[in-house]
């Protein structure tokens, strides 16, 4: 099992809270677009022959890409490796990018799965994010996305903003829940260093919400999405008739991923790799044949903190005797050791083998996790 990412680096506007690397300058799109094909067969050989089960294309906005340019990009993948006949295959779109001849187009493409960026149902929220769609565009999205056949939509929520309170928190998860989709992405703001918002903050125009307010937004958020039906799968992420996200499920478990595009990372199940953050200097590279990527080789304790890291984060948990056979019976003691207190606490479980976080220990994840981490 491995999956593709595919870095789609191109916005219309830039939101405050963003630090991906995106651009506002959609002109180098069809030199992209060749590097990318061309980088596509350059590294046909990451992932080994591993059939590709999983395909995201994330950005930036992939919406900004035309049917044209996806066709180039599908053809030169089933050209360069084995796609699986059900793999995922999931596209981030900005909801008004969702109009009715974009998703007329795409909808005889291999898509089979939207990641909608909606955020909040609240337009004075959304126009302090700079998002480019109003409330009822996001609702109209959806609706015209499941009348064109996609059965499969994920949205993506944010909580904790800035005069955020708790009766427009629960009107979004409401409209969230009222759309009938299959997967919700829910995300606490975060003053990302670069962005506008983090300079926002630094100059006290913005105040950062009450911390307790948070971690009751994210309660609520738990019971009121499990009670509509949704999985807790991952800490920031619910679906319902296990409609996991397939392609974030395999970071999590620890599967190999190839990622193109600028800024793109990688993992071959040894080591990560990252493209370059440069739309230019991506291009010159790939155009020579020879792609600026910089490797992290990972030592065994790295590897041992990933794992923890990803399998504490899920409803799957950490497998012992997985984490015994990979590292030994020593980092599994080390692991069950550092655990110990938060088992004795009602904060974390230990049955059948199997490391996981229970409901309140969701809450102090953190901490859970880095005591149970190697240091060095």
């Amino acid at each position: 099992m491995a999956g593709i990412y595919i870095h789609v680096p191109f916005c219309k506007t830039r939101c405050i809270y963003c630090d991906f690397y995106t651009r506002t300058d959609i002109s180098p799109k069809e030199d992209y677009v060749n590097a990318l094909c061309k980088e596509i067969e350059l590294r046909n050989s990451y992932i080994g022959k591993e059939t590709v089960n999983t395909i995201y294309f994330g950005g930036g906005t992939p919406s900004q890409l035309s049917y044209d340019n996806f066709l180039r990009i599908f053809d030169t993948l089933n050209n360069n490796f084995e796609i699986a006949g059900d793999a995922e295959i999931t596209m981030e779109a900005n909801p008004d990018d969702l109009n009715i001849r974009y998703l007329e187009s795409i909808k005889n493409l291999p898509f089979n799965r939207l990641s909608i960026g909606i955020q909040s149902f609240d337009d004075k929220e959304l126009q302090f994010l700079k998002r480019r769609h109003s409330a009822i565009q996001a609702k109209e999205a959806v609706k015209r996305s499941q009348d064109n056949g996609f059965e499969n939509i994920s949205i993506d929520l944010m909580y904790g903003l800035p005069n955020q309170t708790m009766e427009i928190w629960q009107k979004n998860l409401h409209e969230a829940i009222n759309l009938n989709i299959q997967h919700i992405s829910s995300y606490h703001l975060i003053y990302e260093q670069g962005t506008r918002l983090y300079r926002l903050f630094k100059h006290g125009n913005v105040k950062p919400v009450n911390e307790d307010l948070s971690v009751e937004m994210f309660s609520v958020m738990i019971d009121k999405l499990s009670d509509a039906g949704f999985e807790h799968y991952e800490i920031s992420n619910f679906a319902r008739n296990g409609l996991y996200s397939r392609h974030n499920s395999s970071y999590w478990l620890d599967a190999k991923y190839l990622g193109l595009g600028p800024a793109a990372h990688s993992y071959d199940g040894q080591n990560r790799a990252w493209n370059i953050a440069s739309i230019s200097k991506y291009i010159e590279g790939i155009n020579m044949s020879v792609p600026k990527t910089e490797i992290e080789y990972l030592d065994k304790n790295t590897r041992y903190n990933d794992f923890i890291l990803t399998g504490m984060r899920t409803m799957w948990g950490v497998d012992l005797l997985k984490l015994e056979k990979l590292f030994g019976s020593f980092m599994k003691e080390y692991a069950l050791r550092n655990v110990q207190k938060y088992v004795d606490q009602g904060f974390a479980t230990n049955q059948d083998n199997v490391l996981k976080l229970a409901r309140n220990g969701i809450f102090i994840s953190d901490g859970i996790m880095s005591d149970m981490m190697w240091v060095d």
